[in-house]
């Protein structure tokens, strides 16, 4: 290699470096401006290909890992503010708002609104957000993470209770329904026992009540999606069916009845745990056309089943 040499001890000036490799003389200016081979790009291209193969479904699978763990705490903050509105109301959890009708009238609606069609009573309120607004201000509580996307007003809606009015429709107060499903002071028909369900009136409900307060909403042949099961949280197949001014987007896909999809149910108590379950731990609800909840809809018409957990029925 030959030295640098310099002009009068200052201000160097370089010449061209030569590099003898095994007997081959290049200089650095050739091996800097020498590009890739096509062999060698190949060889990158398949690094980054196999490396995105296994990064990517293994990124997939933290996200939703991370979803699930915010969906079991929402409804152990549900389970909290539910028995802090009990401590605060004689030991009562408020009534449920999943009623269509007033006074005298009035039937069981699905048991995922977050605003009912109307009140029961003129001294009723027909949004949960009205009991639990005080205890729960944030809104994204009552609401699946796994869901496909966020209702648009949902916030507008919790913060407005009894007064919502969708700014989408014609200027009068509208109902709202969510992903989860609540079971507080709800009652619905379980046709393969041919029995009602009744939800928890409070946190020490016992004998033929549940102790369920609140799951992720899995159900079949709901009106929206006739022959299909739906769910806040993703499967295998499913699909996206969107929301509507009325209804929130959930998860779909078309089975028959006898082939139930692979799914986690999570599902929060009175005492405030909250668990999973799959599809050999769960039995139909339907809701129910009468107050006593012994009369469901008929198939193929309202909102299908609903999914609970068998353990949680009594």
């Amino acid at each position: 290699m030959r030295p640098v040499s310099k002009e009068n001890g200052v201000g160097a000036r370089s010449e061209e470096i030569e590099i003898r490799v095994r007997g081959k003389k290049e200089k650095i200016s050739d091996l800097g401006s020498r590009g890739f081979t096509l062999i060698e790009l190949l060889v990158v291209m398949s690094i980054i290909s196999l490396l995105m193969a296994i990064l990517v479904p293994t990124l997939g699978k933290v996200r939703q890992q991370a979803k699930s763990i915010k969906g079991m705490n929402n409804q152990q903050q549900i389970t909290s503010a539910l028995n802090l509105f009990a401590s605060d109301n004689d030991d009562r959890y408020p009534e449920s708002v999943s009623t269509v009708g007033f006074d005298n009238s009035w039937n069981w609606s699905e048991p995922t609104k977050l605003i009912g069609s109307e009140s029961r009573t003129p001294t009723s309120h027909r949004a949960m957000s009205e009991h639990l607004r005080t205890y729960m201000p944030d809104a994204d509580t009552v609401y699946c993470p796994s869901a496909p996307h966020k209702y648009k007003y949902l916030q507008q809606a919790w913060d407005a209770g009894d007064s919502w009015d969708n700014p989408d429709t014609a200027p009068t107060t509208d109902p709202m329904g969510g992903t989860y499903c609540f079971y507080w002071n709800y009652r619905g028909f379980l046709p393969d026992r041919n029995a009602v369900f009744r939800g928890p009136h409070g946190p020490a409900s016992g004998g033929r009540f549940s102790k369920l307060l609140v799951t992720d909403y899995f159900g079949y042949d709901h009106w929206r999606t006739p022959g299909a099961y739906g769910s806040c949280e993703p499967f295998r197949g499913a699909g996206v069916t969107p929301e509507t001014w009325l209804l929130s987007a959930y998860w779909s896909r078309t089975n028959p009845a006898e082939s139930t999809p692979e799914f986690k149910l999570r599902a929060g108590y009175t005492d405030g745990h909250v668990e999973t379950y799959s599809p050999s731990d769960v039995v139909p609800m339907k809701v129910s056309i009468s107050r006593d909840g012994s009369v469901p809809y008929r198939d193929g018409f309202g909102p299908g089943y609903f999914y609970l957990p068998s353990s949680a029925l009594h």
